[in-house]
């Protein structure tokens, strides 16, 4: 299964799904801790050099994605909620005061146990639907997509699980 997104008309947000065929313990520990996060997040050919995730509620999360073509991205969240292994939520550590770069949103991912399979659900709730408008017009989601192609090829290789 591919990545499913939905932009409801009159709600501010972007609500991504899909299935992993592995456990929702494995794919919290893939989602929550740097060494895992930075062997999957972002496109192809995109390295993450910088990676440090504290997945606590107050915690930081620093992130540098490195592109083929050597630009930086340098990102920085905070851990808003995190409810060990249903729901991880962020926002952009300046809370939507930068001056630059894409509209900011707080982001709420949600994992249901299916049992050998997890239900992955994103919701980037924005300001406005503008702010949500504008994301979508700069393509929010491809990265989101591209990294979540890339933990399914990640989680086959996860030292931490086998698939039976």
């Amino acid at each position: 299964m591919k990545t499913k997104t939905e932009i409801p008309a009159a709600e501010a947000v972007i609500v991504m799904s899909r299935i992993y065929d592995a456990p929702r313990e494995i794919v919290w520990e893939a989602m929550t801790e740097a060494k895992h996060v930075a062997q999957w997040w972002g496109g192809p050919g995109v390295t993450n050099p910088v990676c440090e995730m504290d997945a606590r509620r107050g915690g930081l999360w620093h992130h540098v994605m490195r592109f083929p073509d050597g630009r930086e991205l340098h990102m920085n969240f905070v851990f808003i909620d995190v409810e060990k292994p249903n729901t991880l939520t962020w926002r952009n550590a300046e809370n939507g005061k930068r001056n630059d770069g894409p509209p900011s949103a707080v982001i709420t991912v949600t994992l249901h146990d299916l049992g050998a399979r997890t239900a992955w659900e994103m919701v980037a709730r924005f300001q406005s639907l503008e702010d949500r408008d504008a994301a979508i017009a700069i393509g929010f989601s491809n990265p989101i997509e591209t990294s979540s192609d890339r933990l399914v090829d990640y989680l086959e290789t996860f030292e931490g699980w086998k698939r039976v």
